[in-house]
């Protein structure tokens, strides 16, 4: 491999370009075959809400929407996403900006609630919420464990979770 200076280069990859549509935009870019939706949002896009734990779709961190629809993006092919709306934790705030005027009534429940701690897991937790909310905005206690037994968290015991999803909920009926 050539080199330069003490860093190796990167080869190109070559694949097949194909477009993705996330969190409202199209993207162009180059995949193998093998590629996941995981690998691509994180590596070719810069989304890095989309976090990688397993790898193989046993803690949900890497929770996406999908045309609405919550699925493991380190088990999803990313070609089978090409025609689909994507959403990840970034397209959740209403402008695309990080601040507290700007963030989804999810993301303010979890922050005014305590409803993360080391953080890892609440992208994915996030996404699954929203899916729930979308398809749901009145959910039961079993609903939301429902909705929450495909995401891992180490940390809160999901008591503080499951009262930051209901302040969710609460807040986005009310403005209805």
């Amino acid at each position: 491999m050539e080199q330069q200076g003490n860093t190796p280069r990167k080869p190109k990859r070559a694949g097949d370009r194909i477009e993705i549509n996330v969190n409202g935009k199209n993207y162009s870019v180059d995949v193998k075959p093998y590629d996941t939706l995981s690998r691509v949002l994180r590596e070719e896009l810069g989304l890095f809400g989309v976090k990688r734990g397993c790898d193989y779709g046993g803690c949900g961190a890497c929770t996406v929407s999908i045309d609405g629809k919550a699925f493991y993006s380190c088990m999803f092919p990313v070609q089978y996403a090409v025609g689909k709306k994507v959403l990840t934790v970034e397209g959740l705030a209403k402008s695309g900006e990080l601040n507290k005027e700007s963030l989804s009534e999810i993301q303010y429940g979890f922050l005014e609630n305590g409803g993360l701690q080391c953080g890892y897991c609440t992208p994915g937790i996030m996404i699954a919420t929203n899916c729930l909310l979308d398809s749901n905005p009145n959910p039961t206690l079993g609903e939301v464990q429902e909705a929450l037994s495909g995401n891992i968290c180490r940390c809160t015991g999901y008591g503080r979770i499951i009262e930051s999803i209901f302040a969710a909920a609460k807040q986005r009926r009310e403005k209805v």
